[in-house]
């Protein structure tokens, strides 16, 4: 059985996030040889493109149609809760109703989410892997882990401290964190939970869930005024992205900083004609005030990011937590380079930029917490990182035992693993090739066949 799950993952056309693990298996073909094996099978000449045409789109009818079928024999299942049994009779599914009474009882098991209410929580969008297991499982469910619950606890404590000092006694709470850990560990997924339920909670977040666009793309230039690079395409969808959400609490916020905005060069349209270099807060505006201003006038953009981040230091009315995925690609070079001659360039620092310094910094009393995302393959980095405190670092781990049983229930019930294939030794076979991997086994476990 492990040996053909090998040979299935190698002749599979699915991702292979570590091929070396497949290795042995492995055969390769031109596709010379599969033109001409797909010719002989037609009896049409390899030269001829309706030779392969038709068996590619035969084979996309077929996928099609499984995944159809599929979600109709899910849609049947729905009405039959004896389906729904994790691992040693368990419940698959918590009835836990909302991610703030989530317990320790709870861990290892599903919590279900409505993609209506999800999309309005997290309006600057969900993290690749938690879209790629929704669409996978054909249901919108996360894995309760400890991990998530140790996170949110963690901030609880720091707005609401227990009464009895006793029970908190080890477990001071930091108030910056840094969750790094191995490729598909879910740091993503677990910062997504915990802006969620802050938001939840009433809670004023700052959610970036793609750090690395904040150092990529659109216009970027050199204000002589700073000294700084300044974005002015990313700092205006900064500003959109932190309205979607939190517009009705920023209405509530006064503004504490009356200074002018400073101006820069505007995306496509260079500095303000004029020769005006600020633009004025009126006395009495509130932080909707400051974001829209950035928003209309692209000049005031970066500024206003700037100043935002200042902002939300002083509120005090209600905790604020800034939340930043991709977190690592703000400690390396950004895609923008400076011209030093006419035939070379230095490549520019994310530190350079000047709404990435703003936010980067983790020496404050804020609420921070960022995620790597070693997705985006900006290499390894020191463990003492510039502005962040020694102790900040929390290392998440691929699935457990416990936890892999859990996943593996929830993909049978969900239909992507055969029936009669499930067998537990089959399934840890699966855990332990992939290490734990979530996506690896999400791609694995639907190989697995019936020993024969």
């Amino acid at each position: 059985m492990f040996l053909t799950i090998l040979r299935r993952a190698a002749g599979s056309g699915g991702p292979r996030p570590d091929p070396w693990r497949l290795t042995a298996t492995m055969s390769y073909s031109t596709s010379k040889d599969t033109m001409a094996k797909k010719a002989k099978k037609t009896g049409k000449s390899k030269n001829d493109p309706s030779a392969t045409a038709g068996d590619d789109v035969s084979e996309t009818d077929a996928a099609l149609s499984g995944r159809n079928s599929r979600a109709r024999q899910l849609q049947a299942d729905e009405r039959d809760p004896s389906l729904d049994v994790g691992p040693n009779g368990r419940p698959l599914f918590t009835s836990t109703p909302t991610l703030s009474q989530l317990s320790r009882k709870d861990t290892c098991s599903y919590y279900k989410l409505k993609m209506e209410e999800l999309n309005n929580v997290l309006p600057e969008g969900l993290p690749l892997g938690m879209v790629k297991e929704f669409e996978d499982a054909m249901q919108s469910a996360v894995l309760v882990r400890q991990s998530f619950l140790d996170l949110r606890d963690n901030f609880r404590r720091i707005v609401d401290p227990p009464l009895d000092s006793a029970s908190s006694k080890g477990t001071n709470a930091q108030k910056q964190i840094v969750l790094d850990g191995p490729v598909s560990c879910g740091k993503s997924i677990t910062l997504a939970m915990l802006v969620q339920w802050a938001r939840e909670e009433g809670w004023l977040v700052l959610y970036i869930p793609r750090g690395r666009e904040w150092t990529h793309g659109g216009f970027f230039y050199k204000n002589p005024q700073t000294g700084l690079w300044d974005t002015p395409v990313q700092a205006e969808n900064i500003l959109k992205d932190f309205l979607k959400f939190n517009e009705s609490h920023l209405k509530q916020l006064s503004c504490q900083i009356l200074d002018p905005i400073p101006l820069g060069e505007g995306a496509g349209v260079g500095w303000m004609r004029d020769g005006t270099d600020s633009m004025a807060m009126p006395e009495g505006s509130t932080l909707y005030d400051l974001v829209n201003s950035g928003i209309r006038h692209t000049h005031a953009a970066v500024g206003v990011v700037v100043r935002l981040r200042k902002e939300l230091s002083l509120v005090k009315n209600i905790p604020v937590l800034i939340a930043i995925d991709q977190y690592n690609n703000w400690f390396t070079f950004s895609e923008y380079e400076e011209p030093v001659t006419v035939r070379s360039t230095r490549p520019i620092h994310a530190k350079e930029l000047a709404t990435v310094k703003a936010f980067r910094s983790m020496r404050n009393d804020d609420m921070m917490v960022g995620a790597f995302s070693h997705s985006t393959a900006v290499g390894k980095l020191r463990q003492d990182l510039p502005d962040v405190p020694v102790d900040a670092r929390v290392n998440l781990s691929r699935y457990t035992l416990d936890e892999a049983a859990a996943v593996c229930h929830y993909y049978l019930r969900q239909r992507l693993i055969r029936r009669e294939a499930f067998t537990e030794e089959n399934w840890k076979k699966v855990y332990y090739l992939s290490n734990g991997n979530g996506a690896e086994m999400r791609w694995l476990l639907p190989l697995m066949r019936a020993d024969s």
